[in-house]
């Protein structure tokens, strides 16, 4: 009798190992495969962004309000449209990700085609933005050489946003191919090359901000050329069939869902730009802004990550629903998750560790080092919890969820968020801390957390039945 005892608990006890390898061994494939696209696309997206720092960086070191314009131009208006731009493109993630699972390679160029004429018309549209930037700023209380300035400058940044709709786009459009190598590869050596030609412009030709504007223009518009001459010069024969008239059918559709995306992305990325503009009022508001733009300009190279794991997670997800497999897309979202958020933890150590020295990035300023010194803390709980919404937005964009997001994305972050800031900030007297603290714990925790709840709780097994029988049609 001890013996079949000893038997039973051997043979669970066996059948356990066998489990846990067998996970294991899930995990690391699945973990392969979510860096194959995750590790180009967070390449890409820290050298894209890092083009932007590198001009703030020299702008910086030329005198406050220049920090503060640049800040204002690039993070609040240039991010306000390009989350815009972003968030519709990010559509592109849903289609091109599930009819590449489905092997419909035929219809990717013609999505990509459709997004061009839907995101260059959205451009247009919000070109005012760019030319009323000024009185805007004043509206908003920010001083008024700091709003001359910024103005001046958002019309340097027109070039860059002209850009934007083939930038989002043709990325996107690779990435589903799983060629995010190429791009990564265009992106860095274009970094290089913005290096030099902001140099170039601000130092030796003497032309200050606008030179670092400038450069953002020129770096912006050669990544796009390089992206365009490898997608239309012959490298993508099953996706690319040249210019067709069918991207003008089908419009409407695309347009529907590609606002629900640009919804629910750009809610997010707005959420933390709209701090800039809160801060007008505020007492030294150009010592502040500058403080916030260095602790929202690490945020956002460090946000380039997450983001990276967004577009993997996208990709993965996409393409185990286009195959049918509800089950694999499932364990993707779960690794994507929990990979993302191990980084986060240790970036978040990291700023705390290194929270007094983080202004001299920036600017020579001892009140900016020390205001920016004072954020630190809430800048670390900022990128934490960033590492874990955007790979949850990331599943919703591979499923096709972006109307219901965009609805928990308003709710969270205006609805709650906005207004406890604004209570926190004026009401009660807390300043700029109160303000992000309220924003953070008000909007960003509570979003992270109904994601999740949405994620866990949804019946993979229906998604994947409801993808294949919508590309079945």
């Amino acid at each position: 009798m001890d013996e079949e005892v000893s038997q039973h608990l051997l043979e669970n006890h066996k059948n356990e190992e066998d489990q846990e390898n067998e996970l294991k061994t899930r995990v690391l494939i699945e973990l392969k495969k979510l860096w194959q696209v995750a590790g180009p696309a967070i390449i890409t997206r820290i050298a894209n962004y890092s083009s932007s720092l590198v001009s703030q960086v020299f702008a910086g070191h030329l005198g406050d309000v220049e920090l503060a314009s640049i800040s204002i131009a690039n993070n609040v208006i240039f991010a306000f449209s390009f989350g815009l731009l972003l968030g519709m493109a990010t559509a592109l993630e849903t289609l091109f990700g599930q009819a590449f699972g489905a092997k419909r390679y035929n219809v990717l160029g013609i999505y990509l085609q459709r997004s061009w004429i839907v995101l260059f018309l959205t451009t247009i549209l919000l070109l005012p933005l760019y030319l009323y930037t000024t009185p805007m700023l004043k509206l908003f209380g920010q001083p008024e050489d700091v709003a001359e300035l910024t103005g001046l400058l958002s019309i340097w940044f027109i070039p860059m946003h002209l850009g934007a709709p083939f930038h989002c786009s043709m990325q996107r459009f690779l990435l589903s191919q799983l060629k995010i190598n190429v791009v990564a590869c265009i992106a860095m050596l274009n970094l290089v090359i913005h290096v030099f030609v902001t140099w170039l412009l601000v130092n030796y030709f003497q032309l200050g901000v606008i030179g670092a504007v400038v450069a953002l223009d020129i770096s912006t518009w050669i990544f796009v050329f390089g992206m365009l001459f490898y997608v239309v010069g012959g490298w993508c024969p099953l996706t690319w069939n040249g210019l067709s008239m069918e991207a003008f059918s089908g419009l409407w559709e695309f347009l529907k869902l590609s606002t629900a995306s640009g919804v629910m992305i750009c809610l997010e990325f707005w959420y933390y730009r709209i701090l800039l503009l809160m801060t007008g009022n505020l007492k030294n508001v150009t010592i502040v802004v500058d403080a916030l733009s260095v602790c929202m300009t690490i945020s956002g190279w460090q946000m380039m990550i997450p983001f990276g794991f967004l577009a993997a997670t996208g990709v993965r997800v996409a393409s185990e629903l286009g195959a049918g497999n509800g089950r694999a897309a499932k364990f993707a979202a779960k690794v994507a998750v929990v990979q993302s958020t191990i980084i986060g933890i240790i970036f978040c150590i990291l700023i705390i560790i290194f929270h007094d020295k983080l202004g001299f990035i920036f600017s020579s300023s001892p009140d900016v080092v020390i205001a920016a010194d004072k954020l630190s803390y809430l800048l670390a709980v900022t990128i934490l919890l960033n590492s874990i919404q955007p790979v949850l937005s990331g599943v919703a964009i591979g499923s096709g969820w972006q109307s219901l997001v965009a609805y928990v994305n308003l709710g969270c972050y205006y609805i709650v968020g906005v207004p406890l800031g604004i209570l926190m900030g004026w009401v009660f007297d807390f300043g700029i801390e109160g303000i992000w603290a309220a924003m953070i714990f008000g909007g960003t925790a509570i979003q992270t957390g109904i994601l999740s709840i949405l994620t866990l709780q949804r019946d993979w097994e229906k998604e994947a039945k409801k993808t294949l029988e919508d590309h079945a049609r």
